[in-house]
């Protein structure tokens, strides 16, 4: 197999994230985008120490496992991976992938741990309660487009009008905001010249509540701004949706990395935030807050989480615990503990997360939770109270080696671990492992049906936890 040859065999797996096993008279090739069962044409792109990638040509023949394509831009836009399976296989193919993972990292493992299987998603299509769509053109110097890039691309833009994944006020304010601006100017990324940049949208999925949020550069785009962003708003006003507008926002944005961010933001039209409900609490979310994409999901995600918390507290004093939540977000795990802890400690670095989770522990009224912006890192360090349980909801890289070494170093007998990105978790766990944790629990819990993504939630537990547990007990009275 030689780099540049073209090639066609049988996908015979597909591993995390996205990597589809190509068996090949010259041998395996790891290929993007393909699915079980399928017979591509690929070209190899590299070919280093014995392994090989390649990428996606074509699709020779279809696998058995697909049933049709639900939705008209699969294999165009870049969004969804597995929308032409049914959903079961799709999630067989997830558990399948982390199962694997975890077999490879805890083989070593005395003790027993118990792999639960996959939590399904209770909502697959029109789930998201978050868009971020790109203004482009569809092909070098063609028509508008707004939507999402087109697989492979990091230039053309896939104008998604019937997108599977969010609901009909998504599109129909998609397509409103792209016929609209017909003519105008988009920001070329690499020129980095031009108006239109993004336009963001979020509605929640229990209140129904919209906010939507046109991103562009402070450059001309057209005579009488102002007059027409105004006619934009109204038009949105007008339209027939089944949730409720509750805000209009413009978002100058003149970065020159292809990021959605804010240099100046105008309220066009009512509030800058939408309220949202998980599992009895209310959260207020602004355009920039992070909270999870599928709000039925994370009520099923959080509820897994609370459910391995309430197995630490079983005739333990939970309420007398105090709780470190790392990598907070907005505080929603922090909040859900809330009541049954003596106090929570939340630590997240985006300092507008930290205002928002204070403000919603204050709608929610809660006064046992303290939100700190800051570095995990950096944070343990000034923090003088020390920690009965440590629930870890890491980014998609997992956490810092130097902070990961800090929490280990706290030595308490449980902790829960959230990951959006499983390799990341595995090679955390690879540390935790070695400094004398042990994996009790593992399930996944589907947030992305049809992406690639999974999450995971890990139960961990340390051998010498009952000394820890001691020691610990002395620092806390002492504090």
């Amino acid at each position: 197999m030689k780099k540049g040859q073209i090639l066609t065999g049988l996908v015979e797996r597909v591993d995390f994230p996205n990597k589809g096993i190509v068996a090949t008279e010259e041998g395996y090739c790891v290929v993007k985008n393909a699915l079980p069962g399928q017979e591509v044409t690929f070209v190899v792109q590299k070919k280093r120490n014995g392994r090989a990638e390649g990428r996606l040509l074509r699709v020779e023949q279809t696998s058995s496992l697909e049933t049709g394509v639900s939705c008209p831009h699969f294999g165009e836009c870049g969004g969804c991976t597995y929308i032409s399976l049914p959903y079961e296989e799709q999630a067989q193919i997830k558990e399948a992938q982390v199962r694997k993972l975890l077999a490879g990292v805890l083989a070593g493992q005395e003790s027993q741990w118990v792999f639960e299987g996959i939590k399904k998603s209770p909502v697959q299509y029109g789930y998201r309660n978050k868009m971020e769509f790109s203004f482009g053109d569809e092909y070098k110097d063609g028509p508008l487009a707004l939507g999402m890039h087109r697989r492979g691309s990091f230039y053309d833009i896939v104008t998604v009008r019937d997108c599977r994944i969010v609901d009909q006020d998504y599109r129909r304010i998609l397509t409103a905001t792209r016929d609209y601006f017909d003519g105008c100017s988009f920001y070329h990324r690499l020129r980095h010249q031009g108006y239109l940049r993004h336009l963001l949208v979020r509605k929640a999925s229990k209140t129904g509540e919209i906010l939507i949020a046109l991103a562009t550069s402070s450059q001309p785009g057209f005579e009488g701004e102002e007059e027409k962003l105004d006619q934009w708003k109204e038009e949105l006003l007008s339209m027939k949706l089944d949730g409720k507008i509750a805000g209009i926002l413009h978002v100058i944005n003149d970065s020159v990395a292809d990021v959605v961010q804010s240099d100046r933001t105008d309220i066009l039209y009512g509030r800058d935030f939408i309220y949202e409900e998980l599992l009895g609490l209310r959260f207020k979310v602004s355009v920039f807050s992070f909270f999870q994409t599928n709000s039925y999901g994370a009520e099923v995600l959080y509820e897994t989480v609370r459910e391995y918390i309430g197995d630490l507290d079983a005739g333990d004093g939970g309420a007398d615990k105090i709780v470190f939540d790392l990598y907070s977000g907005t505080g929603t795990i922090a909040q859900l503990m809330a009541p049954a802890a003596k106090k929570v400690i939340g630590v997240e670095i985006v300092e507008e997360a930290v205002e928002a989770a204070r403000k919603n522990a204050q709608l929610n009224g809660l006064q046992n939770c303290d939100f700190i912006a800051g570095d995990v890192l950096k944070v343990l360090d000034e923090i003088k109270e020390k920690p009965d349980m440590i629930v870890l909801d890491p980014p998609r890289d997992g956490v810092h080696p130097k902070a990961l070494k800090k929490i280990i170093g706290y030595g308490i007998q449980k902790m829960v671990y959230i990951s959006c990105k499983p390799t990341s978790l595995m090679r955390d766990l690879e540390v935790f492992l070695e400094n004398g944790y042990e994996v009790e629990r593992v399930v996944c819990v589907d947030q992305f049906p049809w992406t690639a993504n999974i999450e995971a939630v890990c139960l961990l537990s340390n051998r010498k936890g009952a000394i820890s547990a001691v020691r610990r007990q002395g620092d806390n009275q002492r504090v």
